[in-house]
């Protein structure tokens, strides 16, 4: 595989790795910022290693050009991290908390050698009071990480230990920020907003270990900012007369402060609603803020050729949500991964919205099932049961990963709960791990009723959810409108294109290959002149087309894997998302 670099890395430095703050939603003044160069190893014995192989760039992974490692972490290994942390005197009445963006996939954390906490799943953040374990002065930590990739039923997304086609380098260990922050003793553990749009109000809670009083200073678009005292842990409601509503076009975010004793956080919300509705024809569809939407929509994955899962830079993580916003979309899926948060603070700030993939896991997939049988079951409308008997068939056999499955599914939405850009969860995509996608989705709108449930993405639909979802890669495009779901094309296109000089490998796939950029517009135009935009009036209310870039051997992104060469000519891309959304408007 050629290695390729895109320009976002080539400022990079020891000392300027992804240092934005990393918690955009509950900001605080104390901010020690870990990435940089730890000590790595190795190893095949579970023994903490005597001495160390070399240096590592944190958060790259071991398996990417950015770590400056460049090795691949299997199943039997244990990867090992260290580096001093200095704690300059004691601090009475605080509390040290140290936060990891992710570590991929079990992480074992020592301080001084003393155990002080573990986290299983390789896609979320987790956090460790380590003030009872460090001492002033220097302090050894020290991580121990196992991933075992494809190799069990752990989460893995798109990662492979034999990547190929659609699935991916498999990438270890921490790839997302690594920081401390010191907190009063009775600190803001967390703030949840429910915006009541139809009634112009919010609800907030706001959760300390110790019930206390706080004030709450709210700043819009008015000169005065609204000021109030609540208590933490209990639901107070704020009423925003002629409140400013958050659209893609117009995303207004409401400032906030809260202070809670010697606590003093700020963070953001937005005033918005996204439901299913029925149109003047009849119609089940999108609505946004009680008005129809179309939602464009493309495939978003998040590799970087250097980097792999993590971006090399928050202007990288800015760049693919403008590219495809000045394309015309309004809407990205996060697809079989979770993003760290600040990816999610620019889609709100940038006015982008949000479907969010659950991680599948699962045993090693049936491709034949899966892939070639599933295409054509979709084809003839066969229908199939996801559930107890056919967990083989769907690789969910182990009562483990279908438990791990539902604690993640919990974590997820809990982190990303007050984004207003996330308007639809989806738990199963293509089968990958599926059991049970009607108690997936009520469980899910258990936890969040205020968003809209794509309860199994692409086939082996079980009537779930809010929406009937369909992915259109071969055959004919063959769908009926329903009365309670709304209609989604939430895979289409895949249209295959390498670029000399920017793509990674020589094999190339895709669902269907052009020689040329001009070739590959026209075939795009056509896809959507005569396929895509007459399903947008018979019913289809968003789609998802295959995708923001090329991934190593798949070529059919829109821009190149290296996002130096958008190969589709971005003013048919524009005028075809404008047909469709002129449809919908009308």
């Amino acid at each position: 595989m050629k290695q390729l670099t895109t320009a976002f890395s080539g400022s990079l430095t020891d000392q300027t790795v992804l240092s934005e703050y990393p918690r955009p939603s509950l900001v605080r003044s104390s901010y020690l910022n870990l990435n940089g160069l730890w000590q790595y190893a190795i190893t095949k014995e579970e023994t903490i290693p005597r001495q160390f192989d070399g240096e590592i760039l944190v958060p790259f992974s071991p398996e990417c050009a950015l770590s400056r490692v460049m090795r691949k972490v299997l199943p039997d290994d244990f990867l090992w991290y260290m580096r001093t942390l200095s704690i300059p005197r004691p601090q009475p009445g605080k509390r040290l908390l140290l936060h990891f963006g992710a570590v991929d996939q079990h992480a074992v954390v020592y301080i001084n050698r003393i155990q002080a906490g573990s986290h299983l799943g390789g896609y979320l953040p987790f956090t460790l009071d380590i003030t009872d374990f460090v001492q002033s002065g220097d302090n050894e930590l020290l991580l121990k990480v196992k991933d075992v990739t494809d190799g069990s039923w752990h989460s893995r997304g798109k990662q492979s230990l034999h990547p190929g086609g659609m699935f991916y380098t498999a990438q270890s260990g921490i790839w997302q920020t690594v920081w401390a922050e010191l907190v009063p003793e009775n600190y803001v553990e967390n703030i949840c907003y429910v915006p009541d749009y139809d009634n112009g109000r919010i609800h907030i809670q706001v959760r300390t270990a110790i019930p206390a009083e706080l004030t709450c200073t709210i700043m819009g678009d008015r000169k005065e900012p609204l000021v109030l005292t609540a208590a933490t842990n209990d639901d107070f409601t704020v009423i925003l007369p002629d409140f400013h509503p958050w659209t893609p076009e117009d995303p207004f975010l409401y400032q906030v402060k809260i202070k809670s004793g010697n606590d003093l956080v700020s963070s953001y919300f937005a005033m918005r609603k996204c439901d299913i509705q029925t149109d003047s024809e009849g119609i089940q569809r999108f609505f946004l803020n009680d008005k129809p939407y179309f939602q464009a929509g493309v495939l978003d994955q998040g590799y970087w050729p250097e980097s792999l899962y993590t971006a090399p830079s928050d202007e990288a993580l800015i760049f693919d949500i403008m590219r495809m916003k000045e394309l015309g979309f309004n809407m990205l899926r996060k697809h079989a991964k979770i993003e760290p948060e600040r990816f999610y603070y620019h889609c709100d700030r940038l006015g982008m919205l949000v479907w969010q993939d659950m991680v599948n896991g699962g045993r090693p997939y049936k491709h034949w099932f899966v892939t070639y049988l599933a295409t054509l079951m979709n084809w003839k409308h066969i229908p199939f049961d996801d559930g107890e008997k056919h967990r083989k068939l769907l690789s969910r056999t182990e009562p483990e990963g279908r438990k791990q499955f539902y604690a993640e599914m919990e974590e997820t939405i809990a982190f990303l709960f007050n984004h207003p850009s996330i308007v639809v969860w989806v738990p199963f995509n293509e089968g990958w791990g599926q059991f049970d996608a009607i108690k997936a989705a009520d469980k899910i709108k258990e936890l969040d009723p205020y968003r809209l449930v794509d309860h199994a993405s692409g086939w082996y639909d079980q009537g779930g959810g809010d929406i009937s979802s369909i992915h259109y890669y071969f055959f004919t495009l063959d769908f009926k409108p329903e009365k309670k779901r709304a209609l989604a094309l939430t895979e289409f296109g895949g249209y295959s294109h390498s670029v000399p000089g920017h793509s990674a490998c020589d094999k190339v796939y895709g669902y269907k290959k052009f020689n040329s950029t001009g070739a590959l517009t026209a075939g795009y135009a056509e896809l959507m002149e005569k396929i895509v935009v007459p399903a947008v009036k018979k019913g289809i209310g968003a789609t998802v087309y295959t995708q923001v870039s090329d991934i190593e051997e798949e070529t059919n992104g829109i821009y190149t894997y290296d996002r130096a060469v958008c190969k589709l000519d971005p003013e048919v891309v524009r005028k075809w998302n404008q047909v469709m959304k002129d449809i919908i408007a009308r």
